[in-house]
């Protein structure tokens, strides 16, 4: 398995559930980074949707995080689902769910406005307590780590990034939501998931956002700034 060839980027959350799987499975594999606002003519060809991940292996490409990641699982041993078929069909469910939060993270961020903005945190609060009864705790499920924790991972990790900015208040006062976001965040493969300098590539991008958030990273003093991209 050592022709798989991840391609990615810096920041990409949907990059991340790949890595993280690839590092729980032990999976030898090389992994190179692309700039997305300057796509290379060969990554052009390989990805039919222009965005990364892309995995090469075996001589074709696949595409979409979540294809990846389950293609990943499954030319290994074990799982990172449940055996059950209904229990990994309701992990999938939230997975999906995860995927959409992540859109709502994305309206968060580039709200452009005040008014917008506070529309949008609500939103993004109101998502991330429908999850809260689900979580059985330390991880989803329980004691055992699961795909659908790493993946939820690369949702908290936003919220860390943004608690520097200010406090938005987007968690739930749930003590099991807590707990699942501390144990995930503590697992290495969920912790080493994003490339050296993560931190700070994250709040200059937000910084560079003509957006409501923007000009709140804008706004921070230079300690302030210095502090915020400590990982």
């Amino acid at each position: 398995m050592t022709d798989l060839h991840l391609i990615s980027h810096h920041l990409c959350p949907y990059v991340q559930r790949a890595v993280i799987v690839l590092s729980e499975k032990g999976i030898p594999h090389k992994r190179s980074y692309i700039d997305l606002s300057d796509k290379p003519d060969w990554f052009r060809a390989l990805s039919p949707l222009g965005r990364v991940p892309v995995l090469e292996t075996g001589g074709r490409v696949l595409f979409e995080s979540q294809v990846i990641a389950e293609y990943l699982d499954e030319i290994t041993p074990g799982s990172l689902h449940p055996d059950d078929p209904l229990e990994k069909a309701r992990h999938r469910a939230w997975i999906e769910y995860a995927s959409a939060t992540l859109a709502e993270i994305a309206g968060f961020y580039n709200a452009p406005d005040a008014v917008t903005f506070e529309a949008r945190r609500q939103a993004l609060r109101g998502r991330l307590a429908r999850v809260a009864p689900e979580v059985q705790g330390p991880f989803f499920a329980g004691s055992a780590f699961h795909m659908i924790d790493g993946v939820w991972g690369t949702v908290f990790r936003y919220l860390d990034t943004f608690e520097t900015l200010g406090t938005f208040d987007l968690m739930p006062e749930d003590e099991g939501m807590a707990r699942w976001r501390a144990a995930v965040a503590a697992r290495p493969s969920v912790r080493d998931a994003p490339p050296e300098g993560y931190p700070a590539r994250l709040l200059a991008f937000l910084r560079a956002r003509s957006s409501h958030l923007g000009e709140l990273a804008r706004s921070m003093d230079g300690k302030a700034l210095q502090e915020a991209t400590i990982p």
